[in-house]
């Protein structure tokens, strides 16, 4: 089961269950949603979430998700990251943290 992350407002998750899936804008900008990899959060947090509250951390399960995900390397940060190429099916997130 291996496990990826992707940080969203409360009322971003709130949306998608109402939705039944999850989508971000990235998705329509970018072709993808951003998540990252346990070690990855915390400078995730630092460099695009500083200061905001409300914030939760989806926990994904990449074997559930139906949507493809692909690590990607990311020449700004000079890493690799997961991203979903699509939208992600509920089921798919097996926890929400509150940060």
């Amino acid at each position: 089961m291996p496990i990826i992350y992707h940080v969203t407002t409360a009322g971003g998750w709130d949306a998608a269950k109402q939705k039944g899936f999850y989508e971000h804008p990235s998705l329509v900008a970018e072709g993808f949603i951003h998540c990252s990899q346990d070690h990855q959060v915390a400078a995730v947090l630092e460099r695009y979430f500083a200061g905001q509250s409300d914030l939760v951390k989806l926990v994904i399960d990449t074997d559930k998700l139906i949507s493809k995900f692909v690590f990607d390397w990311s020449p700004s940060t000079a890493d690799t990251f997961p991203h979903i190429y699509g939208p992600v099916n509920l089921d798919a997130v097996v926890d929400i943290i509150s940060l």
